[in-house]
C-alpha cells in the first residue's frame, strides 16, 4: 500500500509500506494491505510504518488519516522522522514540562504543559526505536 505524509510545510515520506500502527484519539490501530475505508483522527504518538523487515518510526502530532484503495494519508500537524529527531532537544522539552507540572504554586496552563511532554514523549519514542 502507498502511504503519504504531510504536513503543512512538506511531504515528510511517500512510498510503499506494508503495514501501519498508528495513534489515534481514541486509541492505537493497525493497518494492513486491503483494510476498509478509513478516516480518523490522529493524536499525538508514534507511527510505524513497516517496510519488508524494517521499520521506519514517525512523531505525528495531531492530524487527520485517511485509508481507501490501499492508499494510506497523513495530514499532520507536525510529523519528524525518527532519524530528524534532535534527542537532546526532546529531553530537555520532556525535562521543562514535566518541570512546569511539578511546581505547586506556578500559575500554568497545565493542558499546555501536558501536550508540550506528550509531543516530547513521542519524539523520543520514535527517535530511541529507529
Amino acid at each position: 500500500m502507498n502511504l503519504k505524509i504531510i504536513t503543512h510545510e512538506k511531504i515528510v515520506y511517500e512510498g510503499e509500506v506494508d503495514e501501519l500502527v498508528l495513534q489515534t484519539t481514541n486509541g492505537q490501530i493497525g493497518i494492513l494491505k486491503d483494510h476498509i475505508p478509513l478516516t480518523t483522527s490522529l493524536d499525538i504518538g508514534v507511527t510505524k510504518a513497516k517496510i519488508g523487515d524494517k521499520n521506519r518510526y514517525f512523531a505525528t502530532m495531531g492530524g487527520v488519516f485517511q485509508f481507501k484503495d490501499n492508499n494510506a494519508i497523513i495530514l499532520a500537524d507536525v510529523c519528524e522522522d525518527s532519524s530528524d529527531i534532535d534527542v537532546t532537544r526532546a529531553k530537555a522539552a520532556k525535562e521543562r514540562a514535566e518541570a512546569r507540572l511539578a511546581e505547586v504554586n506556578a500559575q500554568i496552563d497545565a493542558q499546555r504543559a501536558q501536550a508540550a511532554l506528550a509531543r516530547a514523549l513521542a519524539r523520543l519514542q520514535a527517535a530511541l526505536e529507529k
